[in-house]
């Protein structure tokens, strides 16, 4: 699950630029005299050929239950979590358990996403995804986090993340990011991918593999000494000089025993990310990349997160541990290969 980033970033390219920006065209004025009103037009008009085709919501299921026996979050009931220990670097008992609650978490991802083909409802795979985590002893984290109504976030097509389960069917030629995260031996354990829905085309092949190799540049940028900057210094070249958007809105996010922390893991170049990478830190990165704009507008549900010119996006997600010589990916598959891509 991805966390909010206060206040937006500024970077001077186009469509991520702020009003008072230098416009991306170098042409020394600001983007609100230069560019601002023809990309705003350009993107209307993206968004109205969109359109058609946009994800629209549907019905929500009851609130699924979790058994007394199995622990829970602080925020169970009260929907409001607390700041946990406030440690930023782990034990190792603490480690071995957020391990444990990592793999979980990966299990229960390859499990659900079994399960996709066109017809299912995201509800469904709420609910698969539900009862494979109870089956491990494991609370589901986003299960009432800030009022959240359900077990994981299943977010297609122009949806950004934060998607709520529902009844609408799976439509062939669908993509969707299925998110993970469990509550285990008192860790969080966090991890999603994107996935094909029958056959998708060309394009959306392409988003889904740059997206999962943007995630591993990230991953490969860590390493203990450096500022948390370079992580999205390396996602956002890579996405970008494939003609693609970094969403700007969201960020990874410190993990532990509280599902997130004050920690922020931008994936774009943000100077005022300057905390080094130290080892012991563990956090998620988890890249939204889309084939238009980067920009995140909302449904009155007050999660969904859709680009603004409902352009298809993607995204995939680990957890690491940072260790003396880099990242440790805390969320490979059953399997432990980084190389487990789903089938695009």
């Amino acid at each position: 699950m991805t966390m909010s980033i206060t206040p937006p970033l500024k970077t001077p390219m186009r469509f991520y630029s702020l009003p008072n920006d230098l416009c991306w065209c170098k042409s020394g004025l600001k983007y609100k005299r230069c560019h601002k009103e023809s990309d705003s037009r350009e993107l209307r008009e993206e968004r109205k050929r969109n359109e058609p085709h946009r994800v629209m919501p549907g019905k929500l299921s009851p609130k699924r239950t979790v058994p007394p026996h199995i622990a829970a979050p602080d925020y169970a009931q009260s929907g409001r979590p607390g700041k946990g220990s406030g440690k930023t670097l782990l034990n190792t008992e603490e480690l071995q358990r957020l391990r444990k609650a990592c793999q979980a978490a990966a299990e229960v991802l390859k499990i659900t996403s079994q399960a996709i083909r066109p017809g299912i409802t995201t509800d469904a795979l709420d609910g698969i995804a539900h009862e494979a985590m109870l089956q491990r002893g494991g609370y589901p984290s986003t299960l009432n986090y800030r009022g959240f109504p359900k077990s994981i976030c299943t977010s297609a097509n122009e949806i950004i993340c934060h998607g709520i389960p529902d009844s609408r069917p799976l439509q062939d030629g669908d993509i969707l990011n299925i998110d993970v995260t469990i509550f285990l031996e008192g860790m969080h354990g966090d991890t999603n991918a994107t996935f094909a829905v029958g056959n998708i085309d060309e394009k959306s092949q392409n988003l889904i593999r740059t997206t999962h190799e943007a995630l591993w540049k990230g991953i490969g940028a860590v390493k203990p000494g450096l500022p948390l900057r370079v992580i999205g210094q390396a996602i956002q070249a890579y996405a970008t000089a494939k003609g693609m958007g970094v969403v700007r809105d969201y960020c990874g996010h410190g993990i532990g025993d509280v599902f997130q922390t004050g920690l922020q893991i931008p994936h774009l170049d943000d100077p005022s990310a300057t905390t080094l990478i130290t080892p012991g830190m563990t956090f998620t990165i988890e890249p939204m990349i889309t084939l238009g704009s980067p920009h995140a507008e909302h449904w009155n549900d007050g999660w969904t997160a859709v680009t603004e010119d409902l352009a298809r996006t993607a995204q995939f997600e680990h957890t690491i541990l940072v260790t003396e010589q880099g990242a440790e990916v805390l969320t490979l598959g059953p399997n432990n290969s980084a190389e487990d891509k789903p089938s695009v």
